[in-house]
């Protein structure tokens, strides 16, 4: 008998709780239905279901069995459905998470264009700047800026994310020019919420962490162009990735300082689980991605 045949009749008995319930489901006799799963156990050598006149149970190895089962059939699911990826067209809905910002700018347009060459797949975009977990909140794939710090997951990189710390020309007009990052007055930090002052290399973001600690920010949001709109009114000082800031920068509205302390560039992913092979439909949309940002983005250009 075809183990596969097997498998699935265990997982459906399993599922079910009854095998008079199985046999409902996959439409064929009780009779056949105990018969599959006695050759499962016999094959296995293990009895997987305790039966009682009334119920049926799993036993230790049936749990484990079904843990096994469950995976390897989705496995095969997966394997199929990869295969026949190359005859057919992406279609379906993507649940979509990604940063508040970085949408409204640019990842509306990229949408945009993906859905005009992809006019089959729907997108559920849902905007948030906070580090979703992408698995148990159902999401296919997250947008996200950074390091890719959970094992579970696989990260692809779009484009590259630049910094820069930004004021207005009035600022530095009143205030002059910082040459140090101990010459930042900490009353003047716009703070981004979600900054990450983990890098310890940067001195830069060393003295952004003790200004924070120091004194209270003039100002702390969870919104990039919040912070950059203020800042434009000289108002103080915001450090922020280039595709929020780019276009002030190029109209002479802020004005970067201290380049030199800036830390190194990071990357913008796209980030899903590995835990099935990539659909069809996402497999698209990230190399849409890839393509329509390209490793210098646009608004570095």
């Amino acid at each position: 008998m075809d183990r596969l045949t097997l498998l699935k009749t265990f997982v459906v008995v399993a599922n079910e709780g009854s095998f008079t319930k199985a046999a409902v489901r996959l439409d064929t006799s009780n009779q056949l239905v105990s018969k599959y799963v006695a050759q499962l156990e016999k094959h296995l050598d293990a009895r997987l279901f305790n039966r009682t006149t009334r119920k049926i149970h799993l036993t230790e190895a049936g749990r484990q069995c079904l843990q096994h089962a469950n995976h390897i059939l989705e496995s095969i699911n997966d394997m199929e459905s990869q295969l026949g990826l190359f005859n057919t067209q992406a279609k379906g809905t993507l649940h979509v998470s990604a940063p508040v910002s970085f949408s409204t700018l640019h990842l509306a347009g990229a949408i945009g264009a993906f859905q005009h060459a992809h006019p089959h797949v729907s997108i559920n975009l849902q905007l948030n700047d906070r580090k979703i977990d992408v698995i148990d909140e159902g999401f296919d794939v997250a947008i996200r800026a950074g390091h890719l710090a959970s094992s579970s997951l696989v990260a692809k990189k779009i484009t590259t994310i630049n910094l820069a710390l930004c004021v207005s020309p009035a600022y530095l007009k009143k205030y002059g020019r910082p040459l140090h990052p101990s010459d930042l007055k900490p009353e003047h930090y716009l703070e981004y919420s979600y900054v990450n002052y983990d890098n310890n290399q940067s001195e830069l973001i060393a003295a952004l962490k003790a200004n924070a600690q120091k004194s209270p920010p003039k100002l702390t949001a969870n919104n990039g162009e919040v912070l950059t709109n203020v800042a434009k009114q000289g108002e103080g000082y915001v450090l922020q990735p280039t595709f929020i800031v780019g276009e002030a920068l190029k109209k002479g509205e802020l004005v970067s300082i201290l380049d030199e302390y800036i830390p190194q560039s990071i990357a913008l992913y796209a980030v899903y689980p590995h835990r099935k092979l990539i659909s069809n439909k996402l497999r698209v949309f990230i190399d849409f991605l890839c393509n329509y940002f390209e490793d210098t983005p646009f608004w570095d250009r």
